[in-house]
């Protein structure tokens, strides 16, 4: 059974910082693209940041600047560094697995698995 556990939300004040991490299981991680995406009140799931099977990352233009992605493989864990946040990234961050093709390891395909979600909260 493939789990994805995600941790290290909380609150803190607007230009502070967070580090989430998400640990794996069940799954080997490094034949997944991985990712984080993010849900405010209201609003649609959005991509934040995801890091194909290569290494290769990519951000959404919102936090690309401010945002890092990256993984462990042998810890099995995606980490998402935040700094300079600001209210509007508050929202319920998940993490999420797509399997990846060993022929095309750039590519991040629909996800198969995600996590529950660690919430964070920004204030002014």
């Amino acid at each position: 059974q493939v789990q994805l556990v995600e941790s290290g939300g909380g609150s803190v004040q607007a230009g502070g910082s967070l580090r989430l991490s998400c640990v794996g299981s069940g799954l080997t991680y490094s034949n997944y693209c991985m990712g984080w995406f993010r849900q405010a009140p209201g609003k649609e799931r959005e991509g934040v940041a995801h890091i194909a099977r290569s290494g290769t990352t990519t951000y959404a233009d919102s936090v690309r600047g401010r945002f890092t992605i990256s993984r462990d493989n042998a810890k099995k864990t995606l980490y998402l560094e935040m700094d300079s946040l600001k209210p509007e990234d508050t929202a319920m961050y998940y993490c999420a697995a797509a399997y990846t093709s060993p022929y095309n390891t750039e590519s991040c395909p629909t996800t198969d698995y995600w996590g529950q979600g660690t919430q964070v909260t920004v204030s002014s």
